[in-house]
């Protein structure tokens, strides 16, 4: 849009000031050359110039001349670096020090280690309630005197108005964990893990299933490969039916060269998994119950028992953006919707986002948030609009908190595998079919921080990352 609008509208924002100053340089700027060995990056990769999106610029002074820009205003998809927007989004509204609450009722008496009554548990969009926390969670119970329940076991998920999700839809891969769908008593990120330990002496590899599910069955050990078998693809080897969610088998072999492994599996009926965790770590702890586990609602009135609280909002943006968990990041973005609403829809998140959004960055064009992990094919933001974004996160008093949280070239997270100089720029990567990305903060060889978002949107993009690293390269030699 023309520049003076721009200038009208961020009269009404305050931070607008040292946007409006960045805009006026960027457009005055005659740009920096085109960083050869990126150039030669694509050309070895057989991607053109125009598939990559770039904004580099001083994340310390929005005012100094943009280092690189490159189709900078365009929208694309940012894939998994779509999850910046929304952890800065939770840091900045929520707070580092935030919570998730999951209250725990009985409704009924207790007499001799027995409730006459039901449980209640009350889910709130925790995204941490993995299988040691439910131990816990239900460990407190026993604590409480309770050792058979004599009624129902009754999982409120009224917290989350979502969806009904197929986790084949996105890309065909519904026993991938990372298709879970969000839950307001989401335990154990719906997927089971299964480990395996060869026992070479029985001639099997013994399986372990975490966590315990009622109603499952599950095969205790497969037959270990011929010796001397590499482990190549061991979970193609083993031929596994998971399908059925009442079983789990194994028709194959499991190599013993493979030494101890783990495999994670999102369960096969979704929906029903919470209940057949709750039921099957209560009877694996020795507790009784007579009823059932079920779907129900919280009687009006009822005071809580206890009430379980998760990890820091900080801890878990630092699970959210090192290791891009997606189910992860779509309860933070629906925690917008619930705090301000009461109730969690995608459209309120989308809503509470856009507000922030405009409220800081008046007419930046918005990002496209969809469910705010980038876990999309719809989700778009321009390169220069996350630049900005992370030009006044570097300013803001949660910078420490989201830095912190991205992963470290070369060192750990996503970019552990990274071929660019380890230490020189915390990042947050982005992958998904026709797309790579990567946007963060730059250390540069004379001491400033730079912002770089760099987004490759092209049918051969898998082949990009020689070209990012190149680019991360590039910024952090600024001397």
């Amino acid at each position: 849009m023309p520049f003076p609008a721009f200038g009208l509208l961020c009269l009404r924002h305050a931070l607008c000031a040292v946007l409006v100053g960045a805009a006026a340089t960027a457009l005055a700027s005659p740009g920096t050359p085109w960083p050869a060995e990126v150039d030669a990056a694509l050309a070895r990769a057989r991607l053109p110039r125009e598939a990559l999106s770039v904004y580099v610029a001083d994340a310390q002074d929005a005012r100094a001349p943009v280092r690189l820009s490159y189709r900078a205003q365009e929208p694309v998809n940012p894939a998994s670096v779509m999850k910046l927007v929304t952890t800065y989004a939770a840091l900045d509204q929520l707070g580092p020090a935030y919570t998730w609450k999951t209250p725990v009722y009985i409704d009924g008496v207790v007499q001799g280690g027995s409730l006459k009554g039901d449980v209640y548990i009350q889910g709130q969009g925790d995204p941490t309630l993995v299988m040691e926390r439910l131990w816990l969670m239900l460990r407190r119970l026993q604590g409480q005197g309770i050792q058979v329940i004599v009624g129902d076991i009754v999982l409120d998920r009224t917290a989350f108005d979502v969806p009904e999700h197929d986790p084949a839809r996105f890309d065909g891969e519904p026993l991938r964990p990372y298709n879970a769908a969000p839950d307001a008593l989401l335990l154990n990120f719906k997927s089971v893990s299964m480990g395996f330990a060869p026992d070479a002496a029985a001639g099997v590899a013994r399986i372990q299933y975490d966590p315990p599910l009622a109603g499952v069955q599950r095969q205790g050990s497969v037959p270990l490969a011929a010796p001397g078998a590499e482990c190549g693809d061991w979970r193609a080897s083993l031929r596994a039916e998971l399908s059925d969610p009442s079983r789990a088998g194994f028709q194959g072999v499991y190599p013993a060269a493979c030494g101890e492994r783990v495999w994670p599996v999102a369960f096969a009926d979704p929906p029903g998994f919470a209940a057949r965790a709750v039921e099957g770590m209560w009877r694996e702890m020795g507790g009784k119950l007579t009823g059932s586990v079920r779907q129900g609602k919280v009687p009006a009135g009822l005071r809580p028992l206890f009430i379980t609280t998760s990890p820091t909002l900080a801890e878990v943006v630092r699970d959210v953006n090192k290791f891009s968990n997606n189910v992860m990041a779509q309860h933070v973005f629906l925690t917008l919707a619930l705090q301000k609403n009461g109730v969690a829809t995608f459209d309120g998140a989308r809503e509470v986002l856009r507000q922030w959004w405009q409220g800081r960055w008046g007419d930046v064009p918005m990002p496209v948030a969809d469910n705010g992990a980038g876990l999309s094919r719809e989700a778009r933001i321009s390169a220069q609009a996350l630049g900005r974004m992370l030009q006044t996160a570097w300013t803001s008093p949660v910078m420490p908190e989201l830095v912190a949280s991205l992963p470290i070239v070369g060192v750990d997270g996503t970019l552990r595998r990274s071929k660019s100089r380890a230490g020189t720029a915390h990042l947050k990567t982005g992958s998904l079919r026709d797309v790579m990305a990567v946007a963060g903060y730059v250390h540069g060889a004379s001491g400033r921080r730079y912002v770089l978002v760099a987004m490759v949107n092209h049918a051969a993009a898998a082949a990009a990352r020689p070209a990012l690293d190149a680019l991360i390269d590039w910024t952090a030699r600024d001397q």
